[in-house]
């Protein structure tokens, strides 16, 4: 185990997932392989990047939180 921040620290890809196979996996059957790639693309291009909030990221879309930290802010 590593130290905070350190990139050891699996844990953001940990629940990617465990919401992957929660959210997408148990509610569907697949009869290729095809159809599981597009089904999982949809849901990481469609949602998971783009609705869900992630709480590392102040409550926030990854978008809108990648959006947020690109956006200049004024000089106080």
């Amino acid at each position: 185990m590593g130290r905070v921040g350190s990139c050891f620290d699996n844990a953001a890809a940990e629940a990617f997932f465990s919401s992957l196979e929660w959210e997408v996996l148990s509610r569907n059957e697949f009869r290729n392989t095809t159809e599981a790639a597009t089904v999982v693309s949809d849901w990481c291009w469609n949602f998971y990047n783009t609705d869900r909030r992630h709480s590392a990221a102040s409550m926030m879309s990854p978008i809108n939180y990648e959006n947020a930290a690109l956006t200049p802010r004024a000089a106080a």
